[in-house]
């Protein structure tokens, strides 16, 4: 089976200079960029012991770049480049369409007046044949037909109500073998209605109001493998009776501008069902 291919960009110019979710608000001035980057180096060197990284040039001026999950989403040799709710985003659009079109995928032309924030709203599911697709803070709803229609598969969509939550990469994670690690307060009741209706009891891990916010969710991972952040002894234990073997890595930087390990990575290489 082929290793996973990563996408990551260096946090040569990260910082926080402006406030677009909850996490950034009074951390302007406290971001320190030399830990960010040992950080974001010990991530990508311990997910390059289970998959292959890429890299993409960050560029002047666009602190956020590092968080390549909202480049766009991949599936298969087709992908859709995100069109970013936030204003102070949009800059990172060309570059990110660039890299995509240079390597070879087939781009969506997406309508701009729709919002829509990649594989922080798109992901797949990793046992049934479907994406689960979110909506309510940056990505629109109106993106969900063109992306079902774009890459032939069933779209879930999924609803967030809590604005500390505005991708569902920040409180939702497929894993494998079906299992998925959520944070079931962060969705409405419909949209909690469509995952239990689709993932048995047993392949549901709940993550708590605590190991939400240390962003647990936001987990990459790879085979049997999960790394994130921080987790609780209980859900370490919830995840290592589910088979797979944790990795925590300290990301306080990131936190800092509301991201963590998934934020920073997007996955190049997603199985068509």
């Amino acid at each position: 089976m082929s290793r996973d291919r990563i996408l990551m960009c260096p946090p040569d110019f990260f910082t926080v200079d402006y406030v677009i979710n909850p996490w950034m608000a009074g951390h302007e001035d406290s971001l320190s960029v030399e830990l960010a980057r040992r950080q974001w180096h010990q991530l990508r060197d311990k997910l390059a012991e289970f998959a292959d990284i890429v890299t993409m040039d960050p560029q002047p001026d666009l602190p956020d770049m590092v968080f390549t999950a909202n480049a766009g989403v991949v599936y298969g040799d087709k992908a859709v480049a995100s069109h970013f709710m936030p204003h102070e985003r949009r800059p990172e659009e060309p570059h990110f369409k660039k890299w995509f079109a240079d390597n070879g995928y087939e781009l969506l032309a997406l309508d701009e007046k729709i919002g829509f924030e990649g594989a922080g709203d798109c992901l797949l599911d990793r046992g049934g044949p479907w994406m689960w697709t979110g909506y309510g803070f940056r990505t629109e709803i109106e993106a969900h037909p063109e992306i079902r229609a774009f890459f032939d598969t069933d779209v879930v969509s999924i609803r967030l109500t809590d604005d500390r939550f505005y991708h569902i990469d920040t409180c939702f994670c497929p894993l494998t073998d079906g299992f998925l690690m959520y944070h079931p307060p962060a969705f409405d009741f419909e949209s909690r209605i469509a995952i239990e209706s689709r993932i048995p009891p047993h392949k549901r891990i709940i993550v708590d109001t605590a190991d939400a916010g240390n962003f647990a969710c936001n987990a990459v991972n790879i085979g049997d493998q999960v790394f994130i952040n921080k987790a609780s002894d209980a859900l370490k234990s919830r995840l290592m009776l589910a088979g797979f073997r944790v990795h925590e890595i300290e990301l306080s930087e990131f936190l800092k501008a509301g991201g963590s390990a998934k934020c920073l990575t997007l996955k190049l290489n997603e199985p068509v069902h």
